[in-house]
């Protein structure tokens, strides 16, 4: 049920008439005051008319006169005469029963929209509750994404980068920070990890591969003969460096070695630095197609194998394991043999 309407210009609400059924002032109180109808609109003199003082012989109001045609004074004349204080005092119970009858109806009749509003509060309070308990474990619906979990670091390294073939960086370094402590008892070499700035390859990720490879057991730590430990500070045996294609030229020229011809890898031996160029360590070669974590393990063993006093070498039979040490960059196959990819110094097989 809607609620009760405003009529116009009026302030109040409008009264519903009581539907039958026994609503409606007690028929004592409407014959207290005889012909006048309590539901008739009243005036501003009406409003005084309770209060105003009667005769004693209780013939008229005020000696005769009618005060319906006098206007208010403003300040209702006391009550005189005992009846007369009972008569209003009777008159006033009657309205204010009359009144509150009236309201009680008017409540009754608003019950139902009370009732609704009170019921669609109590929804809307629910439906609050039910909203915020439904994002607490509530099941992803098919379609919506959905956070994806991190890479694994065998992911990351089967994973080609985007890198021009092209790309001359800029030629200054960032030191990866922290430590890897050497995790064998053989000869201890320590190194850096540098990174040329603006590569946007993932260093933290090139610094790891470096530490792994180097102390797996095919690589030179075999049977514990030797051990890599990163350093950020202080002065290592060498430093590996992360660059492009063009620094990596450029170091590399410093100890007579010329990479832009195949864009290969060096050790610059006059220098602290084994230069690793940042476009195969992003893309690999095509002698090992795919297999791009491979290649980087290769990549790595064969460089620090430089820094370590080996030379060039190739595989003497076809279908044998290519040496760490041959040049698989370039190729697998030289004078009718054809070896197979190997990144192990070591691989046991």
């Amino acid at each position: 049920m809607a609620a009760p309407s405003a009529e116009p210009g009026v302030g109040v609400p409008r009264q519903r008439p009581a539907p039958g059924g026994g609503r409606g002032p007690r028929q004592d109180y409407v014959d207290a005051f005889g012909d006048v109808d309590v539901f008739e609109p009243r005036t501003a003199a009406d409003a005084y008319a309770s209060v105003t003082d009667w005769s004693a012989d209780g013939s008229g109001i005020g000696g005769g006169t009618d005060p319906y045609d006098a206007p208010p004074t403003g300040e209702p004349a006391p009550a005189k005469g005992s009846r007369g204080r009972t008569f209003t005092g009777i008159a006033a119970a009657a309205v204010t029963t009359v009144l509150a009858v009236v309201v009680a109806g008017q409540v009754t009749d608003r019950g139902d929209d009370t009732d609704v509003q009170s019921q669609s509060a109590g929804d809307r309070a629910r439906e609050a509750r039910d909203s915020a308990s439904r994002s607490d474990g509530r099941p992803t619906p098919a379609g919506e994404p959905t956070a994806a979990a991190p890479l694994t670091y065998e992911q990351r390294m089967d994973r080609k980068y985007p890198l021009s073939p092209t790309l001359d960086g800029s030629g200054k370094f960032d030191a990866i920070q922290g430590i890897d402590k050497a995790p064998g008892k053989g000869q201890k070499f320590t190194y850096r990890v540098d990174v040329e700035q603006g590569l946007g390859l993932d260093g933290e990720l090139f610094a790891q591969a470096v530490q792994k490879t180097l102390n797996d057991d095919r690589s030179w730590a075999h049977n514990g003969a030797r051990t890599f430990e990163r350093i950020h500070s202080g002065t290592p045996d060498f430093v590996i460096t992360l660059a492009s294609p063009g620094t990596t030229a450029d170091w590399c020229a410093k100890s007579g070695l010329d990479t832009t011809v195949d864009n290969v890898s060096c050790d610059s031996a006059a220098t602290e630095r084994v230069m690793v160029n940042a476009y195969r360590w992003a893309q690999g070669s095509e002698t090992y197609g795919d297999r791009i974590h491979a290649y980087r393990q290769m990549l790595i063993n064969h460089e620090v194998g430089h820094r370590l006093g080996y030379r060039h070498v190739t595989c003497d039979k076809d279908g044998d394991l290519a040496p760490v040490m041959q040049q698989q960059t370039k190729f697998l196959e030289h004078d009718g043999i054809r070896c197979r990819a190997n990144p192990w110094a070591y691989p046991g097989n």
